[in-house]
């Protein structure tokens, strides 16, 4: 991890701890430490680069624990919040830019172009964090969504099986056995 991205890693474990004293849900406990994880991953598979991929992994959801703006548009505001710190720690504009389109196009249900590996790699890491951790998501449908058990069932089922659609080939590839695996297990009556 080099200097810039242990600067970003400490201000997002702030965030992290002050959102958990609040709400009890840690987003690094439950997604961004495995986001993080295999967008390396991916980036050192795939030749991308490494730090960008590593900001952008940090910085993809920092507008949830920040508080700051919708779930629903978390992507935007995660986008002006990455450019905000990044010029404050003098990262270099060219930069700065490539790990806000990470941010901007991680999301599977946008739908937005993806234009570079890196881009891809935060999207795929992010999808493949679901299934790194499946109990935050039936946490997401009865804590926070209130959701009944088949409502919440069906939201988490439906969840996985659009992340796995929306993933690349190479990384659809990879996750296949684990992707049927869980589907069965969990899914099955």
């Amino acid at each position: 991890m080099s200097e810039i991205t242990e600067k970003i890693k400490e201000e997002l474990l702030n965030r992290c701890r002050t959102y958990q004293e609040k709400t009890g849900y840690d987003f690094w406990e439950e997604h961004i430490q495995y986001v993080v994880k295999n967008a390396v991953e991916l980036a050192k598979e795939q030749g991308a680069d490494i730090e960008i991929v590593e900001l952008g992994a940090l910085l993809h959801d920092i507008s949830m624990p920040s508080e700051y703006g919708s779930r629903d548009e978390h992507h935007i505001y995660g986008a002006k919040i990455a450019e905000e710190l990044l010029n404050k720690l003098d990262y270099p504009k060219e930069k700065i830019e490539l790990v806000k389109k990470c941010v901007l196009n991680h999301r599977a249900s946008t739908n937005l172009k993806r234009e570079t590996v890196e881009e891809q790699c935060i999207a795929d890491a992010d999808a493949i964090a679901h299934f790194d951790c499946i109990p935050s998501l039936f946490s997401l449908a009865f804590k926070e969504k209130q959701m009944s058990i088949p409502e919440g069932t069906k939201y988490v089922k439906g969840k996985l099986e659009r992340d796995y659609d929306r993933l690349s080939a190479k990384s659809k590839e990879l996750l296949k056995n684990r992707y049927e695996t869980i589907i069965e297990i969990l899914f099955t009556k």
